[in-house]
């Protein structure tokens, strides 16, 4: 069959009279979907909640002393020596504490220390309100492992550092663990020395040396 140039003409611009489709455009499928994407994600981002997690205090916060006021020391007392916080907090006089109060001599590198450092946990949970705890690490050349040691052992309450055994004389240490019992009027009333055996023995010892009931 023979088409005539007019003929031709007429089918013009498509191909043999069919009208060419145009494709559609990549892009035009990707943009969208790009910018459907990052507005998703700048929404996600804009609406995240502050995690509710709760915050650890640090080692150093833990163990934080607070400042005392001063008092006149007393006759069978705790040593007129000030020692400085193994946490944060200002240098206490052990003169100036009034109890009840349990004070226990001890050291990182001391093994009976670490045994009896559960009862001594327990009974700051126990005794809430009605007794406190103070620690004192003795003759210990790594502070830092003091610390480490002090938070291992859930021992959260004061300690101070006596690195220079001031207190050995005065409590008679002959080496930690040491354990020393002060009454509401400042005096020791009770020094117990070498390990504690058992929570009901640190416990029975509070109640009879203090007076104070768990």
């Amino acid at each position: 069959m023979t088409i005539s140039g007019s003929r031709l003409r007429r089918l013009a611009p498509g191909v043999w009279g069919m009208r060419a489709r145009p494709r559609p455009s990549r892009l035009r499928r990707v943009v969208p979907a790009l910018s459907v994407a990052g507005l998703l994600l700048l929404t996600a981002c804009g609406t995240e909640k502050p995690s509710s997690a709760p915050t650890t205090k640090a080692p150093e916060q833990a163990l934080a002393c607070e400042a005392e006021p001063s008092k006149p020391p007393v006759t069978n007392g705790l040593p007129d020596v000030s020692l400085p916080c193994l946490g944060d907090g200002p240098d206490v006089r052990l003169a100036d504490l009034r109890g009840p109060l349990v004070v226990n001599v001890w050291a990182q590198w001391c093994g009976p220390c670490r045994e009896e450092a559960p009862y001594l946990a327990e009974l700051q949970k126990k005794s809430a309100g009605k007794l406190k705890l103070l620690g004192i690490d003795y003759a210990d050349p790594r502070r830092e492992l003091a610390t480490k040691f002090a938070g291992e052992n859930g021992l959260t309450y004061p300690h101070l550092v006596d690195a220079e055994k001031a207190v050995q004389q005065p409590l008679k240490v002959g080496g930690p663990p040491l354990t020393a019992f002060v009454d509401q009027d400042g005096k020791v009333v009770y020094v117990h020395r070498g390990v504690l055996k058992s929570q009901q023995q640190l416990d029975q010892l509070v109640k009879e040396k203090l007076g104070v009931d768990l």
